[in-house]
């Protein structure tokens, strides 16, 4: 039986797509290909126990993704959130929120120069029962 087995992309419009790829190169140190996009590997995840891709469907009345007016935000697994943050706050991006450490892991929110939220997130190993 076929069945989905990741998520394989993400591709969204830009008012300017290359001032895009430059704020999230600098800002999250995203490396660009000349074709216009980067390339998540796999092994790279999954060198992080407990990381993973999640699909949820929000409701329509949902809060989460504010302040951003968009109808989808993503989240970008990363190494290290506090060296994120930094990384970040050196290019004169701030959290616009920070979450207590939870079972999954540790997350951020920031926005991107078009609108988008983007939530930040260092794994957290599950715990084996």
């Amino acid at each position: 039986m076929a069945q989905v087995i990741g998520l394989g992309g993400l591709f969204f419009k830009s008012q300017d797509p290359a001032g895009l790829q430059d704020w999230y190169a600098r800002v999250l140190g995203l490396e660009f290909h000349p074709w216009g996009g980067t390339v998540f590997d796999p092994e790279v995840a999954a060198a992080h126990p407990g990381s993973g891709t999640v699909f949820s469907p929000f409701g329509k009345d949902t809060d989460y993704f504010a302040p951003s007016d968009r109808d989808f935000m993503f989240n970008l697994m990363v190494d290290d959130l506090d060296g994120m943050l930094a990384r970040c706050a050196e290019n004169d991006v701030h959290p616009v929120k920070t979450f207590p450490d939870e079972a999954n892991g540790r997350f951020a929110h920031i926005m991107d120069p078009e609108g988008r939220k983007i939530e930040l997130w260092e794994p957290r190993p599950m715990e084996q029962s």
